[in-house]
């Protein structure tokens, strides 16, 4: 395993360094002692997402999910999906029902890091595997595949730095993190602040409740208000969707060419940065991480080990040693969309640049 190379990523994982998980509780994907005997291709994954109001959960992970799973399986397995739509109590009630029905592995994407230890654990005792997926969940899981979360904050913080550019050491930026229930938001702060602290003024800060457009919007109206519109000279938004809430604010209060940043590259924000409404996002390789995701399941279901899948190891504040794969991002601009989305099959040009767009579009030689 390679321990070292999870320097950063453990680094970028707010929960990940805390010291009190027990040996019990370990991800060691070697012991099987606790699951029935190895499985064939007909295994049945359960697939558990946070919420649909972020375009790449039903759009990418869903599907590319449960397409690796076809293709892993011989075409045998299931995926029995559900989605939580942001409500933890209802997430906790899905993974009993999960466990009810007998699946053999889960895949989860919390909404609440800390409250679904509990029903991680229930479905540990039922011998079910558990997959944290995009979000280190608390709790006895078994493997873990996300983005280095800090170093996607890092990449948003020094593209605003970079917007801003001689103007950063006099600037004053509003920052827009995502919903304090999500570790990733943590992470994505961190990063963010170690690129911007001393460099620019934070006028303002929010913590979005629940990561919803409506309240990033509110928010950034609250400081509008409290620190001007002429003293607004960037925003920092964890994500797209919040982006475009802010965005809306913006223009509302009669402010523009105000660098946003962003994350997802949904296309939505794609859009905007073609148009300069947005400045940049942060592409992240769904594909990549989905499959990889499908891969622990699958391995797991059968009883195989995850060595030659996961490379890296992190620990949460329940477990300690939880095989990783850890999926690099990149900082998605306008000069660099076909190079990353397009290239990638997440959007053709047409879809990018509609009627509405194609002057734009035509503008950065996106054609």
């Amino acid at each position: 395993m390679r321990r070292a190379a999870v320097a950063i990523a453990a680094g970028a994982m707010a929960v990940s360094l805390a010291a009190c998980g027990s040996a019990k509780e370990s991800g060691d994907s070697n012991d099987s002692s606790d699951s029935a005997a190895k499985n064939g291709d007909d295994i049945k994954v359960g697939l558990l997402l946070p919420e649909n109001q972020t375009a790449r959960y039903e759009k990418f992970d869903k599907p590319m999910i449960e397409k690796k799973v076809k293709e892993l399986t011989n075409n045998k397995g299931e995926v029995v999906y559900a989605n939580a739509k942001q409500d933890a109590s209802l997430q906790n009630q899905q993974v009993d029902t999960m466990v009810t029905n007998k699946v053999d592995v889960l895949i989860v994407d919390a909404v609440d890091y800390k409250a679904i230890a509990g029903s991680v654990k229930k479905a540990k005792d039922a011998g079910i595997k558990v997959v944290a997926f995009d979000r280190l969940a608390e709790g006895p899981i078994d493997a873990y595949t996300s983005f280095d979360n800090v170093t996607v904050g890092k990449t948003q913080g020094e593209a605003l730095l970079q917007a801003l550019g001689d103007k950063a050491k006099d600037a004053q930026i509003v920052m827009m993190n995502g919903s304090s229930t999500d570790p990733n938001a943590a992470q994505f702060k961190e990063g963010a602040h170690a690129a911007l602290d001393g460099k620019v003024k934070v006028g303002r800060e929010y913590d979005t409740k629940e990561w919803k457009p409506e309240n990033a919007n509110a928010n950034m109206e609250g400081a509008i208000s409290a620190l001007g519109k002429d003293k607004i000279q960037g925003v920092y938004s964890a994500n797209d969707g919040m982006a475009g809430g802010i965005i809306t604010a913006l223009k509302a209060a009669g402010i523009s060419n105000v660098p946003v940043t962003g994350q997802d590259a949904e296309l939505a924000g794609v859009q905007r940065i073609v148009t300069g409404e947005q400045y940049m996002s942060v592409f992240k390789s769904y594909p990549k991480e989905a499959e990889t995701a499908a891969e622990m399941a699958v391995a797991l279901a059968k009883g195989e080990s995850l060595d030659s899948i996961a490379n890296d190891k992190v620990d949460s504040a329940t477990a300690k040693g939880i095989p990783a794969v850890i999926v690099p991002v990149v900082s998605l601009t306008k000069d660099n969309i076909k190079e990353t989305v397009i290239k990638d099959g997440f959007y053709t040009i047409d879809e990018i640049c509609t009627a509405k767009y194609k002057a734009a579009c035509d503008k950065i030689g996106l054609k």
